[in-house]
């Protein structure tokens, strides 16, 4: 009988399935080969993700936790972009290689210029698509290492950095110029400006309209 929460793991190239006794929802997360060889060579176990097995019923309150976050901006029309759904991938790689059980060297982090280096990156580059990749190679550090080592260091998500300095960014936009919210939108990295608007709620508990009419002589 299977429960809310049971995950099937089906590596590349094999074929699922089962048969079952009642109807029930999945949700499917497809993870490319070359993200779970690069997450797990990154740490120097580069055979170990080409050597899966099949496994039914899993039970991982971290693998569901992510599934359901990825789902949840899905569902929400992607407020996340490219880097959110990027972040989820990595982190799923880095749990099914087995990492996550690991302890994570305290000893080991971004150096103050590596850090500095990805802040001004991330800051002179808000109107642009900022995906992991990019962000690795300006750090010189690796995906899953960059990821890791940047909370580490600030205390938030690379995701939650960028969307932060994003509505940062167009709260200043707006109240210091006349420009209109498509084009603070477009000037932060947001899809829309209901995509703004979303995430200026979320940050600061105020939209563009409501910061508008705060200005002085509004």
């Amino acid at each position: 009988m299977r429960r809310a929460g049971d995950i099937d793991f089906v590596p590349a190239g094999q074929e699922g399935g089962f048969e079952a006794e009642t109807s029930f929802e999945t949700r499917e997360v497809r993870l490319s080969p070359a993200m779970l060889d690069g997450v797990a060579s990154e740490i120097g176990g580069s055979a170990r993700a080409r050597h899966f097995d099949m496994r039914h019923l899993l039970r991982d309150e971290r693998i569901e936790y992510l599934v359901r976050a990825l789902e949840t901006d899905q569902n929400a029309g992607s407020p996340g972009g490219a880097l959110f759904a990027e972040s989820v991938g990595i982190a799923l790689a880095v749990r099914l290689v087995g990492l996550d059980d690991l302890e994570t060297d305290r000893t080991v982090r971004l150096s103050d210029a590596q850090l500095k280096r990805v802040l001004d990156y991330v800051d002179t580059h808000l109107s642009e698509p900022l995906t992991i990749d990019t962000l690795r190679r300006i750090a010189n550090a690796s995906s899953s290492h960059l990821r890791t080592w940047f909370k580490a260091a600030t205390g938030m998500t690379l995701h939650r950095y960028v969307l932060r300095r994003r509505v940062e960014r167009a709260r200043s936009l707006i109240l210091g110029s006349d420009l209109g919210t498509s084009e603070v939108a477009h000037l932060t990295g947001f899809a829309h400006q209901s995509h703004l608007a979303h995430w200026m709620r979320r940050e600061i508990g105020q939209t563009p309209r409501s910061l508008r009419r705060s200005r002085p002589g509004k």
